[in-house]
Formats: structure tokens, C-alpha cells, sequence
């Protein structure tokens, strides 16, 4: 996939994470980058720029789904920071992960609230 078409098409993805996206792309080994484009197409291109919901709320839901999934911190924890990155607070985190516990048990929600604290400690 050549770079300029990629960075087109995944304007959202770099608007909420920023320069990391390119460095993890660059430093993807060569037999795995096609992984990092189908998810930045996928995701990003596909879903994250449909109509219907604004960026604030696409973040808060993807970090919401991914805390219920188990197994994905490292994604929650950059979807805290993509959360930030877009607008939304610790409160609104906090708040939204509360709201899904009766549907994703207490121990994926005590894990996403540990990542939440990891990113945003207490004193911020």
C-alpha cells in the first residue's frame, strides 16, 4: 500500500492517536505490516468515518467494546489515550465502564478501570 494513500485514508486514525500510528507502521516488520493496514483501513477507514456519531462517542464505545472483550489492555490503554486525544475525561471513562459492568462482569470491568488509572493516575 503505498504511504501517501495510507495516510489519506486513515485521517481519523491519526487525528486521535497522532505520530504513533506512523512510527508503529514503520517499525512493523515487513511480514506483518499488512496487519497494521487492514486495521487501519478496516477500523479506521471503514468505521471510524462513517456518519452518525461523532469521533467522541466512536473512541468511547470502542474502548467500552474492547474493555467487555477481555484479553485487549494494550488496546484499551491506547484507546484511554485516543479518548483523551478526542475530548473526552477520566469522568466520562469511568462513568461509561460503570454503565456497561452489569454487561461485562466485574472483573473486565475492574481491568478496564485499572488501565483508565494507568493512563490517568488519580491526581490528574
Amino acid at each position: 500500500m503505498c504511504a501517501l494513500y495510507w495516510v489519506s485514508q486513515n485521517a481519523a486514525q491519526i487525528e486521535i492517536f497522532g505520530e504513533v500510528i506512523r512510527q508503529n507502521r514503520e517499525k512493523a516488520p515487513a511480514n506483518q505490516i499488512h496487519i497494521q493496514d487492514f486495521l487501519s483501513s478496516f477500523c479506521f477507514g471503514d468505521f471510524y468515518t462513517r456518519g452518525g456519531l461523532d469521533l467522541k462517542t466512536r473512541e468511547l464505545l470502542t474502548l467500552c467494546i474492547l474493555s467487555a472483550l477481555g484479553g485487549a489492555d494494550s488496546q484499551v490503554k491506547a484507546h484511554v489515550w485516543g479518548n483523551l486525544n478526542v475530548g473526552n475525561k477520566k469522568d466520562t471513562l469511568i462513568a461509561a465502564i460503570t454503565h456497561c459492568l452489569p454487561y461485562m462482569g466485574f472483573p473486565r470491568t475492574l481491568n478496564a478501570l485499572q488501565c483508565v488509572n494507568e493512563i490517568i493516575p488519580e491526581d490528574e
